[in-house]
């Protein structure tokens, strides 16, 4: 399976330590300007998307249609980054990675296919490819690193710990 990738998804999952998890299971795919705005700042999460990129386990595709993503930039009210993304996943018919708020309502609006951060996490917790304990510690960090609300994150913490 494929999927592109916004930079917070793939910033915040970088954050956390399952990138790499996540780049062995999925071919992960990001814009130019993702890439751009991941490497821009130094820090783990840089490093680690940086080598990412260099052993292929994340490609970086040019998103062309300059003129549709600075529509859906301004329908929307979303920065580039976010944009290229949205228009390489509708392009590759590709589900979007991606945990910035204003874009996941364009995805809503427009019927893009999208996860989370914390859909990953959950997903390898109930695949029981990650022990509760080590969950709720990655889920305490999104909590830290993300800008989720307190309803997200209590309800993650419901359905990590076995409850709808």
């Amino acid at each position: 399976m494929e999927m592109v990738f916004d930079s917070s998804t793939l910033i915040l999952l970088a954050k956390i330590e399952l990138l790499r998890k996540i780049t062995e299971e999925i071919k992960v795919i990001i814009p130019e300007k993702v890439k751009v705005e991941c490497l821009s700042k130094e820090g783990f999460d840089a490093m680690l998307i940086s080598t990412l990129i260099k052993e292929r386990k994340i490609e970086v595709k040019k998103a062309e249609n300059a003129k549709a993503i600075e529509k859906i930039r301004l329908d929307f009210r979303i920065e580039t980054g976010e944009a290229a993304a949205l228009w390489l996943a509708r392009s590759l018919d590709a589900p979007l990675a991606v945990d910035d708020g204003p874009t996941i309502k364009a995805c809503k609006v427009i019927g893009q296919r999208f996860t989370t951060a914390i859909h990953f996490l959950l997903n390898l917790a109930s695949q029981n490819r990650l022990e509760l304990p080590m969950a709720m510690e990655k889920l305490e960090k999104l909590s830290i690193y993300g800008r989720y609300s307190r309803k997200i994150i209590e309800d993650a913490t419901k359905r990590l710990k076995g409850g709808d």
